[in-house]
């Protein structure tokens, strides 16, 4: 039967910091922490190891505030709001009205800004439905990095029997305002035992939001067949790397029914045969590989991470979504609940 344990993680400005471990009879666990409703691990179980962990992350508080951490910002496993990815120079209107956001990455608006989602400390419930379920809330004010309306949110975290964690959230407004949410988990399959180079990569999609200059989609779309970015057919990662600068920072668009639960993407590890599929209800997915990431961050017991060392698929509504006129549900309206899930199902030669 699946179950949760809760232990105290650390203290945050005086307040309690509480973890959440999922588990399941197959031997797969999730562990939560209700600053940012982060994870901070996944394990299962490994032929080579015993146990392996799959993710980023740190097993004390003080990890997600160390000096080169927060230097380099890499969100690891945090959940990201009100506005994932980047809101061109922060700015937008609605209803004629406009609205300036906290401006935090070069001239753009990023994930929520100075003090997004990922850094409140949520209310973590325990729910009894027969799976390992954890529900995240958290209340957000009128005009909070700039964004308009109340709005309360939900995000429920659930492990079942089939190695699925299940990531759904709602939310409510008051006034009308971009919402755009999702989970920065960076997955390495290996268990930090290689880069992801030797991941297998499938990705369910015909087209990109092109990006500008800033790194920002501003309207236009791209074919990617024919380029090192089509992965519609599955590609070893190390083998598209060789033909980009700085490997995959895409915003991938789905061509599926708006809302519909289809499977989107799958990566596996060559090596131990470790398998994640992922299914959502969402349009697109920013696709990142980490070549940014900081080669000084490792979990305590020396998991290295940095540069490819983890790939990071954020399932969410399109990026500067509140600025592209053809971008779905990108602002929730207060008669309306914004609603959102994603599975990432977990499989190996031991989990099946």
């Amino acid at each position: 039967m699946p179950a949760i344990q809760t232990t105290t993680f650390g203290l945050h400005n005086g307040q309690e910091i509480h973890q959440y471990t999922l588990q399941n009879s197959k031997g797969m666990e999730v562990k939560i922490i209700d600053y940012g409703a982060t994870i901070t691990s996944i394990n299962i179980p490994d032929a080579a190891s015993g146990m392996k962990n799959i993710v980023c992350g740190f097993d004390n508080l003080s990890g997600y505030f160390g000096a080169a951490y927060l230097q380099n910002a890499p969100y690891f496993g945090c959940t990201v709001g009100r506005y994932a990815s980047r809101i061109k120079d922060g700015h937008f209107s609605i209803d004629g009205q406009e609205y300036n956001l906290a401006i935090n990455n070069g001239s753009n608006h990023l994930h929520g800004g100075m003090e997004g989602f990922d850094k409140k400390v949520w209310k973590g419930e325990v729910m009894a439905d027969g799976n390992a379920t954890l529900q995240m809330s958290l209340e957000s004010d009128h005009l909070e990095e700039g964004y308009p309306g109340n709005v309360s949110l939900k995000v429920i975290f659930s492990l079942n029997e089939e190695n699925e964690l299940s990531i759904t959230y709602e939310a409510r407004t008051d006034q009308t305002t971009p919402l755009s949410l999702t989970n920065h988990t960076y997955f390495n399959l290996s268990g930090f035992k290689d880069t992801i180079e030797n991941h297998h990569a499938k990705i369910n999609s015909a087209t990109i939001l092109t990006p500008d200059e800033t790194n920002v989609p501003v309207g236009e779309i791209e074919a990617v067949k024919g380029t090192a970015a089509d992965l519609q057919e599955g590609r070893l990662l190390g083998d598209c790397f060789q033909e980009m600068e700085t490997g995959f920072e895409h915003y991938y668009m789905f061509d599926k029914p708006l809302d519909s639960l289809v499977k989107v993407a799958e990566f596996s590890d060559t090596k131990s045969g470790t398998k994640l599929e992922i299914l959502t209800t969402e349009p697109g997915a920013l696709f990142y590989t980490g070549y940014f990431t900081s080669d000084e961050l490792k979990r305590e017991n020396g998991d290295q991470y940095g540069r490819y060392r983890g790939l990071c698929f954020e399932t969410s509504r399109y990026p500067n979504g509140p600025n592209l006129p053809d971008s779905p549900k990108s602002v929730t309206q207060p008669d309306e609940v914004y609603q959102s899930q994603t599975i990432f199902k977990v499989s190996n030669p031991l989990l099946n």
